[in-house]
């Protein structure tokens, strides 16, 4: 304790407009709450970020059948528009349509594709 309050004295020495303020212990538990908020609000964007967060109104009529990730930002998808569907690459900087599917794919369901999702919707039906 003594230690943190010698540190606290030599940061206060070099900022002397600081060491009127106050209490060199409020100041420094203020300053270490503003930086403990700050870390959290950076974390909880990154996590937003990296999170793939589903549409708020589900499209009926346009959808991803299938995907294939080929490298870190480009994969193979298989959209469907009403009827039809198509084989389409995308990147990051890109979308290209590879060809039309003569023969449409049938879609999996969602228990088949994710386990776990599955079960935890019929766990929460039961609810």
């Amino acid at each position: 304790m003594t230690r943190l309050i010698s540190l606290s004295g030599l940061f206060f020495c070099a900022f002397p407009v600081w060491a009127e303020v106050g209490d060199s212990m409020s100041i420094l538990t203020t300053l270490g709450s503003l930086i403990f908020v700050v870390a959290i609000i950076l974390v909880l964007a990154l996590l937003l970020k990296k999170m793939r967060l589903p549409a708020l109104g589900h499209q009926k009529d346009l959808m991803i059948i299938r995907q294939l990730p080929i490298g870190t930002k480009e994969k193979l998808l298989v959209v469907q528009a009403g009827e039809e569907q198509f084989l389409v690459g995308a990147t990051s900087h890109s979308i290209q349509l590879i060809s039309k599917l003569e023969q449409p794919l049938t879609s999996k369901s969602q228990a088949a594709e994710h386990p776990f999702a599955g079960q935890l919707n019929r766990f929460l039906k039961k609810e």
